[in-house]
Order: structure tokens, then C-alpha cells, then sequence
């Protein structure tokens, strides 16, 4: 097998996302079992693994990737920053002819680029191989959380992306106080789970959708939803999923009932 050059890029969106397509560890792993494959990082000032991370485990740190087979990073490519004839990896969100991106795939055309987006990576039974999960729920959890802290100064925590990890996360749910309130939380995905773990670690109390409804509780509570509890056919047939996601146009939503 030939050899591999992959160049990991410095975000260009803004604001920069921090994320990063390979940790420090994972490109080592990689260049250990690929011989064949070298892993170069961009300097970069703004991603969550410092560029010394990387260097201290053999990963070289360049300002030119011009010689990379492969370049890979998380969100929109600047179009300035395109290079011909290359194959990136990124989040282009055009699959759903985004327009706001219409310049940006066509640049990405005009450019001869092989364009691999994540959201269109599949596994053999049409699940997305990269897509929001377990993380996202819990940040977008704590982020809410984070806002009603701020609102009406009941508690205060520190922004998600300044813990340090996930169990770092999980201790500034410890100081969340919360007065008699019910949140409905919808979907039970890996995003909705993901949430739930949030809520729970919070101590806030999951009850049903009946008692929900019915019921007064003298401490925060939840109920997690799915599409059935909040939608109805409207000619009050039996609700299905599959229908409802392809003709959505016979279903009502029922949600203000929660209200």
C-alpha cells in the first residue's frame, strides 16, 4: 500500500470550533498500526489538545499541509482556504442544499476537491457513522441548565467547555437547585439519553406523562417524551411512526395539552 499523508487543519470557521477529527493518542495509535500512514497537525491556537500535545507523541506540527494527501477538520472549510485537487473531510452542511453553503460546494467543484462530508458516512443499514450523540445531549442539557442558572440567579456553573471532562461536567451539576419546576424532554435517542443522564446526575426526577400531567410535585421534575405522546393522526387513526415521518402533513401536534 502507498503511503498516506494526512494533514489535520486549523478550524477557519467563526467562531473556531475546538474539536478536533484525532486526538493526540489516536494519532499515535493510528501511525503505529499504518506504517504507511503520517498524521501532520496545523498549528493551531484554539483547538481543546494543545499543539504540544500532539508533538509530544511524534506528531508533526506544520504551517503548510499543501503536501497532504488527505486533509481533515470538523466544520465548513473558509473557501480562500481550499486547496485543488485534495480530498478533505468536514462538515459541509450542504446534503440538504444548505444555501447559505451553495458557494462553498461549488468552489469545492471548480476546485476539482473530493469532498468526503461526515453526514453522509453510513454504516450498511443507513446509520450515520458521525452524527450527534450521547455528548451532545449532555452538553445541550447542561447548557440549558446553564441558562436558567443565568436567568434567574438561582445557581451558577461554569460553562460546559470549561470542564475538563465529562466527570468534570457532571460535578457542577452538584450545585444546580432548582425550584418546583416540570421539564419535558423529547426524543429518547442517543441525544435525548445522553440528556436524560444529564437531568439525572442533576437529581432531577423522571415521572410519566401521566403523572405529568395530573400531578403536582414539591421538587423539579421530568418527563422524556417521544413523538406518540405529543403528536395525533388527524383522523384519530393509531399513531405510526414510519407514516409519521414520511407524511407528517396527517398528523397534529397535541403538545400545548402539556403546556
Amino acid at each position: 500500500m502507498g503511503k498516506i499523508k494526512i494533514g489535520l487543519i486549523k478550524e477557519g470557521k467563526n467562531p473556531p470550533d475546538k474539536r478536533v477529527p484525532f486526538t493526540p493518542s489516536q494519532v499515535e495509535e493510528i501511525m503505529q498500526r499504518f506504517p504507511n500512514v503520517t498524521i501532520v497537525c496545523e498549528e493551531s491556537p484554539v483547538r481543546c489538545f494543545k499543539d504540544e500535545e500532539y508533538f509530544s507523541l511524534g506528531t508533526e506540527i506544520s504551517f503548510d499541509l499543501s503536501d497532504c494527501d488527505i486533509l481533515m477538520g470538523i466544520k465548513e472549510v473558509p473557501i480562500d482556504k481550499l486547496m485543488p485537487n485534495k480530498t478533505y473531510l468536514f462538515f459541509s452542511h450542504t446534503i440538504k442544499k444548505q444555501s447559505y453553503n451553495r458557494k462553498l460546494l461549488q468552489s469545492v467543484l471548480q476546485k476539482n476537491i473530493r469532498l468526503i462530508d461526515y453526514e453522509a458516512l453510513k454504516d450498511r443499514q443507513g446509520n450515520r457513522l458521525v452524527a450527534f450523540g450521547r455528548y451532545a445531549g449532555i452538553v445541550g442539557a447542561y447548557n440549558g441548565l446553564w441558562t436558567y442558572g443565568k436567568r434567574y440567579g438561582e445557581f451558577s456553573i461554569r460553562r460546559a467547555f470549561d470542564c475538563f471532562d465529562v466527570n468534570d461536567l457532571k460535578l457542577e451539576l452538584r450545585k444546580v437547585k432548582l425550584p418546583d419546576i416540570k421539564i419535558i424532554l423529547t426524543g429518547a435517542g442517543r441525544v435525548g439519553k445522553g440528556a436524560m443522564e444529564t437531568l439525572d446526575t442533576a437529581g432531577i426526577r423522571k415521572v410519566s406523562p401521566s403523572d405529568f400531567l395530573h400531578q403536582n410535585f414539591n421538587e423539579p421534575v421530568y418527563v422524556q417524551l417521544s413523538s406518540s405522546d405529543y403528536h395525533q393522526r388527524k383522523d384519530g387513526g393509531n399513531f405510526n411512526r414510519e407514516e409519521f415521518h414520511k407524511s407528517p402533513h396527517l398528523y397534529d401536534s397535541k403538545f400545548y395539552k402539556l403546556r
